[in-house]
């Protein structure tokens, strides 16, 4: 989630959990908590690859992050003149505003490295964008109320509450978009298919499908407003003749287990030299994804691996036109909304009708 986001949180569980002895420390504290886990923003490791696949990282695992708490907690209950707090409070008091991060973080597209040093993809549960109005503003305006009154916890605990009861609503918005989905799926022998549902931008109600199929992926939109009327797919070519040379380089598996199997592959000409280039399908939206990452050159007609991998800059990127009408397709079904009219044509596979 976004810094703003991440700060609200942590003040308000911060609030929550010792706003009533602490009053305004606890939320300005839990504030500070809240952020720690994103310096990790700030550690360079030369390579484009490594940069996006290591954040979210150590900084974000729960083992880390309740060490770390646990420390705080002994430190805080041996030298805090705030003698009446036990050890016990200070410890759900540091852990859940670390941990409380990583976890919201998780509940996004991009994936959280919770499990580190554990060897497992990142966990992405997708059913908030990154950024999303609804789910900050009770949040902020409960520790705004905190800091105003001196109550630090009243406000914080609202909040909490409030932004919650979003997530929940979240969770079933997602849970009937995919109800919706089965039977198109069943009926196209996709059910076994790769599939990711998320979000769209700023919202809960209109939400992303994509489906990998093969050497195509498939996209669709569906609103919680869209009532009886089944998902159309637009079908792209994905790039996948070339995944074998992406995945013979060390930055191309690191790609794979970050993101795959949601990855276009391409060969693009820069810089006089044919380049073997990575897209995360994820993130971002059809025709506007912003990570893109060159993997190989190509000699005497073998791919040979970057010696530093670079992020590409995509060509265009979302316009308030394309959220305009991302926003009129919240509403339901008509006017249809095709991502293919987003999309460079060399990837357009098929389109419905009606686009």
């Amino acid at each position: 989630m976004d810094s703003l986001t991440q700060v609200a949180l942590g003040a308000a569980v911060g609030g929550v959990v010792l706003g009533r002895r602490l009053g305004r420390k606890a939320v300005l504290i839990g504030a500070a908590l809240g952020t720690l886990p994103d310096l990790d923003v700030f550690l360079d490791y030369g390579d484009a690859v490594a940069n996006i696949t290591e954040h979210r990282g150590f900084t974000h695992s729960l083992f880390v992050l309740t060490g770390l708490g646990t420390l705080m907690a002994a430190l805080s209950a041996r030298f805090s003149p705030t003698r009446d707090i036990a050890f016990h409070h200070w410890w759900l008091f540091f852990v859940l505003c670390l941990t409380t991060h990583p976890i919201l973080d998780a509940l996004t597209t991009y994936g959280t490295q919770l499990w580190w040093p554990l060897d497992v993809a990142p966990s992405a549960w997708p059913i908030i964008f990154i950024i999303d109005p609804l789910f900050t503003l009770p949040l902020a305006i409960g520790v705004v109320v905190a800091l105003a009154t001196g109550n630090g916890r009243r406000g914080p605990a609202w909040g909490v509450a409030l932004s919650s009861t979003y997530l929940v609503f979240a969770m079933g918005a997602k849970g009937l978009v995919e109800t919706r989905l089965e039977p198109v799926l069943a009926d196209r022998g996709l059910l076994d298919a790769p599939r990711l549902v998320q979000p769209t931008p700023f919202n809960t109600l209109l939400w992303r499908v994509t489906i990998l199929d093969g050497e195509h992926h498939h996209e669709t939109l569906v609103s919680v407003f869209d009532g009886g009327t089944r998902p159309v797919f637009e079908t792209f070519d994905r790039g996948a003749e070339l995944e074998p040379a992406a995945l013979a380089s060390e930055r191309g598996q690191r790609l794979d287990w970050f993101a795959g199997p949601f990855l276009r592959y391409e060969a693009r000409e820069i810089e006089g030299r044919e380049t073997l280039i990575a897209t995360d399908l994820r993130l971002g939206f059809p025709g506007f994804h912003p990570f893109s990452f060159t993997l190989a050159v190509r000699d005497d007609g073998d791919w040979r691996p970057v010696e530093t991998s670079e992020i590409l800059h995509p060509h265009s990127r979302a316009d308030l036109d394309a959220l305009g009408q991302l926003g009129s397709r919240i509403l339901g079904p008509e006017p249809a909304l095709c991502t293919s009219g987003f999309v460079a044509d060399r990837w357009v596979v098929d389109v419905p009708a009606q686009c």
